[in-house]
């Protein structure tokens, strides 16, 4: 989750037609972003090869949510045991313990090479709170990701995901189909789809997404650090269009 690596700040021009996908090895300063887009787009894709290439660290509530639901109790901080207790009865963690479990990530808020926030914030309340810490510790947002796609195509990849049940790899019915149907090709583990990836579920998290989270997109976009991406194509593909977006800014 702190994948802090060498690194001095910002974004360096690539070449667009050079093989394979850019990879920007020097920092004018540190970077500090934030990646919003409907469940599907790729946020957490994105996130894995932003951190590791431009040598940020990497801040994911997903993550963060995992490991206090996995760390016993006392193992866990005081802001994991807090939000143990909200998702045990299922219920939603409140915005003030979503901001203390990224609080307890003081050393990546901080870090010198920037950080990357994944999952966070996902409502206004949550938008307010990291902007008065990063004012009073006069932390700049370098620029706030928002990754586009259309609502039937993040269905069709949301409803064609499987997920192996034991290593976690991704796999999907049409562009990544396992070589046996239903066996991971990495361990062969039982591949499943999970209950949020019908499409009745997923017209759900697109209405949730679009009632609280979707506001952010106007929120940034009048403190003038609001970057759109198109977020259609491959992995690689969307990473150089959100690195030729962050050089804009650079």
């Amino acid at each position: 989750m702190n994948n802090e690596t060498k690194g001095n700040g910002a974004v360096q021009p690539h070449d667009a037609s050079a093989a394979g996908s850019p990879r920007p090895e020097e920092f004018r300063c540190a970077w500090r972003l934030i990646l919003l887009g409907a469940p599907g787009v790729g946020k957490g894709t994105q996130g894995e090869l932003l951190s590791q290439r431009l040598g940020i660290c990497h801040i994911s509530t997903g993550d963060l949510f995992r490991a206090a639901g996995n760390r016993k109790g006392s193992e866990q901080t005081p802001a994991m045991a807090e939000a143990v207790k909200y998702m045990r009865h299922g219920d939603l963690v409140p915005d003030s313990t979503v901001w203390d479990l990224v609080r307890e990530q003081d050393d990546s808020l901080r870090s010198r090479v920037g950080f990357l926030l994944d999952g966070f914030p996902r409502t206004l309340p949550q938008a307010e709170l990291l902007k008065n810490f990063m004012d009073q510790e006069k932390l700049p947002l370098g620029a706030v990701v928002d990754y586009e796609m259309p609502e039937s195509e993040i269905v069709f990849r949301l409803s064609g995901r499987r997920i192996c049940a034991k290593c976690k790899a991704v796999f999907h019915v049409t562009w990544r189909p396992p070589k046996n149907e239903g066996v991971c090709d990495e361990c062969g583990g039982r591949l499943y789809r999970r209950d949020d990836d019908n499409p009745a579920s997923i017209a759900i998290r697109l209405e949730a997404y679009r009632h609280s989270t979707a506001p952010l997109i106007q929120f940034y976009r009048n403190l003038g650090v609001l970057a759109p991406v198109n977020a259609v194509g491959s992995a690689e593909e969307v990473y150089a269009r959100t690195i030729v977006a962050l050089e804009a800014r650079a």
